[in-house]
């Protein structure tokens, strides 16, 4: 288990650390050809922690034709299974090594509590490399049944050149869950993170080149969406784009493909997603417990969060006096002090549009935001087709709503565009397996709240998620191409086989 340090301590970090802030490119770092930069502010304090590289198209543009050249000569993409895997697995130690760094470093930038830094984003960046990295030289490919006259080869290639566009919530984290599987396939990557978290990115790339990934394979774009995120999108050399982030940004890389070269596109995007407590749940506390931490947890910032609550009446009361109970543990304040659950919000922006529901009802706890932080807010007595039943806060919003059935809760539950995730809790096992398949969502967890883990697919159905799946040997699959080899094993002459 990762022991914490003191408040302290990581501020001694934080005073000693040294940021990059340029693009990384074919193995260096590089300025923006405009020469712009653009700030990266601590959201906690204001206060301006490096002027970032404000890239743009003609930096995209040297960035793929580096990373199609180290695809093409095969300096990664033609190294053995056993080679890639040697990589992975330094650079998944030398981000250990690095652990107190980068987890003070994620914290600055995006405001998230240290303690989820030390003791969940950085051990499962680790995680993640290590496991796809493992993965590499166990993964088959297949023959055909077609008979002795011929030999069928089904086997994955690489898709070349792969764009990924990260979110603000986990930038560390999606970064390793987007690069673990692509580089274990044998792709050069082209990374966009997000404008308000593109620190860590950088330091993750010179940490690759240190492990002896060959150079123009990671690369890392800095920028804003309109100059960075839509030249990936539309550019002809790009094979395939996974992005994480709105549904709103993901639509776009949909016809950023149409009007280019038809590339592929993976999306997970956004979620409103349900809690549902059945009419015989048991053991109250627990469950509060998870519905307190599925809501609250990354300040709400966070895709799967179980945003509402669906409730039947029988139980309502006493869960709602213990999530009450559950949620005023949970302190709000700076991120750097391991005793807070709850840092600030990424940015200013996200901050007020946060803030401009919390007079859309009554609150039974919470209902204020200050200077970039809000409180674990609960709202009650939701009406279902409300813009609190409906629309993702991406903050620590919680919206109750009250049902007379469990067939009721169900129904309600799906009523909405997304379909990310869900958790389902109650003591009927054949009820709650029952509920966990109606509920329409990529994941459904029974009697706690959860994503799976690194061996499962993690993906939404709806207007959560587009055609590929993070995580668990399906990520492998969504960054590579299916090639069929047909060899002719037969005696007939071609006159024969005319015939």
């Amino acid at each position: 288990m990762t022991t914490l340090a003191t408040k302290q301590e990581y501020q001694a970090i934080a005073d000693g650390l040294t940021i990059a802030s340029t693009a990384f490119i074919d193995g260096s770092f590089r300025a923006a050809r405009s020469g712009e930069t653009f700030a990266s502010i601590n959201p906690a304090t204001g206060q301006k922690l490096a002027d970032v590289a404000a890239c743009g198209s003609e930096d995209v543009d040297f960035a793929v034709a580096k990373a199609r050249e180290a695809f093409e000569d095969g300096r990664w993409s033609r190294l053995t299974p056993a080679e890639r895997k040697a990589i992975l697995i330094r650079l998944a130690k030398l981000i250990k090594r690095s652990a107190p760094e980068l987890a003070v470093l994620e914290s600055l930038d995006s405001g998230k509590p240290i303690r989820d830094c030390v003791t969940i984003d950085i051990p499962e960046v680790v995680n993640t490399l290590i496991w796809h990295a493992e993965a590499i030289d166990k993964i088959y490919d297949q023959t055909a049944p077609v008979g002795s006259d011929a030999l069928a080869i089904i086997e994955r290639c690489p898709i070349g050149v792969v764009g990924l566009v990260l979110p603000w919530n986990f930038p560390l984290l999606m970064l390793a869950w987007k690069i673990g599987p692509a580089l274990a396939a044998g792709n050069s990557l082209v990374v966009k993170p997000a404008e308000q978290t593109s620190l860590s990115a950088l330091r993750l790339a010179e940490l690759a080149l240190e492990a002896g990934l060959p150079r123009g394979v990671l690369n890392v774009v800095t920028g804003d969406g309109p100059n960075v995120g839509q030249s990936l999108g539309l550019h002809p050399d790009v094979d395939m784009i996974s992005f994480t982030g709105s549904t709103e940004t993901g639509k776009r890389f949909l016809r950023y493909s149409a009007d280019s070269n038809m590339k592929k596109i993976a999306l997970e995007c956004g979620g409103k997603n349900p809690a549902v407590v059945l009419s015989d749940a048991e053991q109250l506390e627990v469950i509060a417990e998870h519905i307190v931490n599925g809501a609250f947890w990354n300040m709400g910032e966070n895709c799967s969060a179980a945003s509402r609550l669906v409730v039947h009446k029988d139980v309502k009361a006493p869960l709602m006096a213990a999530m009450i109970a559950k949620a005023r543990e949970w302190r709000t304040g700076d991120p750097l002090d391991p005793s807070n659950h709850l840092g600030a919000l990424v940015d200013s922006e996200h901050f007020s549009k946060v803030c401009s529901y919390l007079d859309k009802g009554e609150a039974v706890l919470g209902g204020r935001g200050e200077n970039g932080y809000v409180e674990p807010t609960i709202f009650d007595t939701v009406a279902v087709d409300s813009v609190l039943a409906q629309e993702e806060i991406f903050g620590p919003v919680l919206s109750v709503i009250e049902v007379a059935s469990d067939d009721e809760a169900i129904r309600l539950a799906n009523q909405s565009q997304y379909g990310l995730t869900a958790c389902l809790f109650s003591a009927n096992v054949k009820k709650a397996l029952r509920g966990a398949r109606d509920l329409r969502a990529g994941t459904v967890t029974v009697n706690c709240f959860g994503e799976g883990d690194i061996t499962t697919p993690f993906g939404g159905f709806k207007q959560s998620g587009f055609w590929g799946r993070d995580n668990g040997l399906a990520a492998h699959d969504q960054y590579t191409e299916i090639k069929t080899i047909w060899v002719d094993l037969s005696d007939r002459s071609g006159e024969e086989l005319a015939q």
